[in-house]
């Protein structure tokens, strides 16, 4: 049966593996969860110093030791994230059935994570920025305008989002996928999914093109209404906010602008001219 810590076990194998490709590769992990998108790695207690790699000694003293013979740095990474993964489960009220999470909050917080560590990096070191999100809740068709906002920002940072779905598909990575130029991947076998974050999404954009990678995903482009939150194919766009509606509204429920409605022309009736009778 896979678990949820089966599941962490294998992110952090490709954690510890992006940070052993090069000594310049930084990582960050961040939770989302139905109620909150939390930082599991940096936490509060790692230095702006260790995460750049620049403290070296520094570094050392955060850790507590190795217990197998691990490089000291990926044991206290790895032992942050399980006791911030396990916080935040034990913290959480759970609502009923409620499975979708705070995804496109999370995908802020991570881009907002770029951007400060790019403005730290000397002038003369190019940073080149990737997202994976690994994904097992549905999608929340609530959150459209802001992942497609968030989508686009990525977009103009030349961010590759990737995606691995262990449950069903994902109508919004797969356009996340697309517009960044990154890969959509459903886990065809979780027992196997380490070897799928290994083989697919460790390489960088530049090896990608050497590997024999799994085909590109057919990407479903409807968007949803937010009237009903369904996915459509014909709808009604505001001119003002560009809101999505299944049904004509003469006031937009976003934006609240009320638009002209022309009628067709009425046509006047003719008047019958009486006939006098002689």
């Amino acid at each position: 049966m896979f678990t949820l810590s089966k599941c962490m076990d294998a992110a952090m194998v490709l954690g510890n593996s992006h940070l052993f490709m090069s000594r310049t590769n930084r990582l960050a992990v961040i939770a989302s969860h139905t109620q909150e998108s939390r930082f599991l790695y940096p936490g509060k207690r790692w230095a702006s110093a260790d995460l750049l790699g620049d403290g070296g000694n520094s570094v050392e003293s955060n850790c507590s030791g190795s217990k197998d013979g691990k490089y000291e740095l990926l044991t206290a990474i790895n032992d942050a994230i399980a006791e911030e993964i396990k916080d935040l489960m034990t913290k959480t009220d759970m609502m009923g059935q409620q499975t979708e999470t705070l995804l496109a909050g999370s995908l802020a917080k991570a881009l907002c994570y770029i951007n400060k560590i790019s403005k730290e990096v000397k002038a003369n070191q190019e940073m080149k920025s990737r997202i994976l999100v690994i994904k097992a809740a549905e999608d929340s068709a609530l959150q459209y305008m802001n992942f497609m906002n968030v989508i686009f920002a990525a977009q103009k940072q030349s961010i590759l989002i990737d995606a691995c779905v262990l449950d069903s598909d994902s109508g919004l990575l797969q356009q996340a996928c697309d517009i960044t130029g990154g890969i959509y991947l459903k886990v065809p076998h979780l027992p196997s999914l380490l070897q799928y974050l290994l083989w697919v999404f460790l390489p960088d954009q530049e090896q990608r093109s050497q590997l024999v990678l799994p085909p590109p995903v057919h990407v479903d482009y409807r968007a949803a209404c937010f009237c009903h939150r369904n996915l459509i194919e014909i709808g009604y766009v505001c001119s003002v906010c560009l809101s999505i509606f299944c049904n004509f509204s003469p006031i937009c429920s976003t934006c609240e602008t009320a638009f002209k409605i022309s009628l067709p022309p009425v046509m006047k009736a003719k008047k019958k001219k009486l006939k006098l009778a002689v």
